[in-house]
């Protein structure tokens, strides 16, 4: 029993870190819009488009809350924080303007926020992992 209250502990802790990394990241992005007032489309489609795996993701015969593994590929790729460190850190060296930072925070705050709320990644037959 101490092992499970442990580990459910740990996965609080986990999830409150991934909000409070969200909650900076959203203030961030807030910030830098504000500040530039360029950045919008990044916004959209970095902040969404991770979640664009869930589409093809869609599919009959799935079990509540699967994804079609077809798609788990796409999905895991998509939320993992590579994507948004690698775009980010092309902004940081000048390959990409500043509009880019919009999207590269958007994404790391959709990865965070998912966290945060329980999600993950999924596992090969489209399951969240445990």
């Amino acid at each position: 029993m101490h092992a499970i209250a442990h580990q459910s502990a740990r996965l609080t802790a986990v999830r409150v870190v991934y909000g409070l990394l969200a909650t900076i990241l959203v203030a961030a992005v807030a910030l830098e819009l504000f500040a530039h007032d360029t950045g919008w489309w990044q916004l959209g489609v970095f902040g969404m488009g991770a979640d664009l795996a869930l589409l093809a993701g869609a599919g009959s015969g799935l079990a509540q809350g699967q994804l079609h593994p077809r798609a788990v590929p796409l999905y895991n790729a998509l939320h993992r924080i590579a994507g948004p460190a690698v775009l980010l850190a092309a902004v940081v060296i000048g390959s990409l303007g500043q509009a880019w930072l919009i999207g590269g925070l958007a994404w790391a705050f959709h990865i965070a926020l998912d966290r945060a709320l329980g999600y993950g990644l999924r596992t090969r037959d489209g399951f969240q992992r445990a």
